[in-house]
C-alpha cells in the first residue's frame, strides 16, 4: 500500500505543478481561460494576472512539499495526510465560494483517495 499512496501523492504534486504553470507562467492562454472559467477579457486584467500568478506559487509550494516529504523524510504519514486535507479543504472552498461543484472533483479527487489510503495504513 505504501507504493500505491507513493505513486498517488506524486500524482498530486504534479497536478499542483501543473496548475501552477497554468497560474504562473501561462495566464493568458486560452487553456488557463478553459480551466478556470474565466474569459480571455478577465486574463487581460493586470489585478486577475498578479492574482493568479500569486496563487500558482503556493500551489507550486504544495507540490514541492509533497515530494519534499516523499523523498527525504521516513515517517511522512501525518505531515502528508494533514496536506491532503488542506487540500481536500481548499477545494471544498473552491466549489462552494464559486458555484462550481466541478473544481472539487478536479483538484481534491486524488488527495481524498491518499487520505483514505493513509487513515487506512496509519489504522490497520
Amino acid at each position: 500500500m505504501n507504493l500505491l499512496i507513493i505513486a498517488l501523492s506524486t500524482l498530486v504534486a504534479l497536478e499542483f505543478f501543473f496548475i501552477m504553470y497554468l497560474e504562473t507562467f501561462s495566464t493568458k492562454s486560452s487553456r488557463t481561460a478553459k480551466t478556470f472559467s474565466l474569459s480571455k477579457e478577465d486574463l487581460e486584467s493586470e489585478k486577475v494576472n498578479t492574482l493568479l500568478k500569486n496563487q500558482g506559487i503556493y500551489n507550486g509550494l504544495i507540490g514541492i512539499a509533497i515530494l519534499y516529504l516523499l523523498i527525504f523524510t521516513q515517517n511522512y504519514n501525518g505531515t502528508l495526510l494533514a496536506i491532503m486535507f488542506y487540500i481536500i479543504l481548499v477545494a471544498l472552498y473552491g466549489a462552494f465560494s464559486s458555484g462550481n461543484k466541478a473544481i472539487f472533483f478536479k483538484q481534491a479527487s486524488l488527495a481524498v483517495i491518499v487520505a483514505v489510503l493513509l487513515l487506512i495504513q496509519m489504522f490497520i
